[in-house]
């Protein structure tokens, strides 16, 4: 595997609670606060009984957590994967939190998902298997409640199973989810927002390190649809995507790699170990995260950037696509290097940021055009970046961006939750 995660340093609560109490002891937050913030308002945990087609009925079990609604309706991904737990939930959904108040969109956080693997399911099986775990956490979902969105593994169809299922006990609502087809008033530009985001921020953060990013080269670590966009997106920008990785393995091409042809491979069933193409070479795990390179992008699972491999990198800046993927302790190792890291709270925000929009839409039954809420979101983005950046400029010994995103989120929680009179 290209991505080990970082349970052996610490678990996904462990290190979000890490980085809050660093912004915490920051804004001088006493002990009872604190507990307050960490806790979640909601946690929902439900078994799923699906009958397969080989006749056998499967246990799944399935999870939504509700972290903090002060700032408004609860907002998260739905994520299916076989490792899920509700530890990394509660990470996922704290993070959520201080995700959407640094960005500056009204929801709070939460997060959600099912123990399964979907590429061992047929299409029914898994459409079968959404649409009971929809009914049995449709109490806490609503469109001014909570409304998912996509995340590993699930997609804008999976959203419409969604939003069917939720509209059968409580008519036509498309407001419920994010993220679902254009044909049921999805958004335009939903598909590549959080990518498209992670663009603006590296377009901004690039004079941070010197960097033009025209002429930069770029390593990416998982081709989903965050790392698959971002490739396509940076490459169109004029930077070269010289190596990109996923679970199967990695390639590497040192004049660049055609990212659109890369991305049509997967799209169609393909695995990036399995790509063919002039200059095009296969090369180990290890290999890939040496990779010479100005800009590495972490868009697989959490942990995946350690303290075992964090000295391999050779890059000037790390920017996160993938929810904390990036331990403490490798953060350490590559700011000591000299990285400048752009972290997944305020780099990963555009998917978030754009369903804030298709949500709007939804709730007007108006549809905006794709350059305006490419427009909006390049907006919204640059501000969280400058933001952030001016608060991490205030403490001069320790600049850490991921540290002062926190603060601020943190902070804009505290100030909504206490203006509601919650403490």
């Amino acid at each position: 595997m290209l991505q080990p995660t970082a349970k052996a340093e610490l678990s996904s609560f462990e290190l979000v609670r890490h980085y809050f109490d660093l912004a915490a002891d920051r804004l001088a937050l006493p002990d009872d606060l604190r507990e307050v913030l960490l806790t979640a308002y909601r946690e929902v945990q439900v078994a799923i009984p699906v009958r397969l087609s080989d006749g056998r009925i499967t246990t799944f079990h399935g999870y939504r957590v509700q972290h903090n609604g002060a700032r408004g309706p609860f907002k998260g991904g739905i994520r299916f994967h076989p490792q899920v737990d509700l530890d990394e939930f509660r990470a996922l959904a704290a993070l959520m939190t201080w995700k959407t108040a640094i960005v500056g969109v009204p929801f709070g956080g939460a997060k959600g998902g099912v123990d399964c693997d979907p590429s061992l399911l047929q299409p029914h099986e898994l459409e079968k298997l959404t649409r009971a775990f929809t009914q049995r956490i449709d109490k806490v979902l609503g469109p001014t409640r909570d409304i998912p969105a996509p995340d590993v593994n699930t997609n804008a169809q999976v959203m419409a199973w969604m939003m069917d299922e939720y509209g059968k006990g409580h008519g036509y609502t498309p407001g419920i989810v994010t993220g679902k087809p254009i044909a049921l008033e999805g958004s335009f530009g939903r598909e590549a927002a959080t990518a498209r985001g992670l663009v603006y921020l590296f377009r901004e953060a690039a004079p941070a390190v010197n960097l033009v990013p025209q002429e930069a080269t770029v390593a990416i670590q998982g081709y989903g649809n965050v790392g698959s966009w971002a490739g396509r997106l940076l490459s169109r920008l004029g930077a070269r995507v010289v190596a990109v990785a996923d679970e199967s393995g990695a390639v590497r091409a040192e004049r660049g790699l055609d990212t659109d042809a890369l991305a049509a491979h997967v799209r169609d069933g393909g695995r990036v170990a399995d790509y063919v193409a002039d200059g095009v070479e296969p090369v180990s795990g290890e290999e890939f995260l040496a990779t010479d390179c100005d800009v590495f992008v972490p868009a697989a699972l959490g942990g995946a950037i350690h303290a075992g491999n964090a000295d391999l990198l050779r890059c000037r800046m790390v920017v996160e696509g993938a929810n904390a993927p990036t331990t403490p302790q490798a953060d350490e190792l590559l700011r000591e290097k000299g990285v400048f890291i752009v972290p997944d709270v305020m780099a990963n925000a555009g998917g978030v940021v754009v369903s804030y929009f298709e949500w709007v839409q939804n709730l007007q039954h108006f549809r905006w055009d794709e350059r305006e809420v490419n427009d909006k979101l390049g907006t919204i983005m640059r501000r969280a970046y400058r933001e952030v950046a001016a608060r991490a400029a205030k403490r001069p010994g320790d600049g850490s961006l991921r540290v002062a995103a926190f603060e601020l989120g943190i902070e804009r929680v505290v100030e909504a939750a206490r203006l509601r009179g919650n403490f």
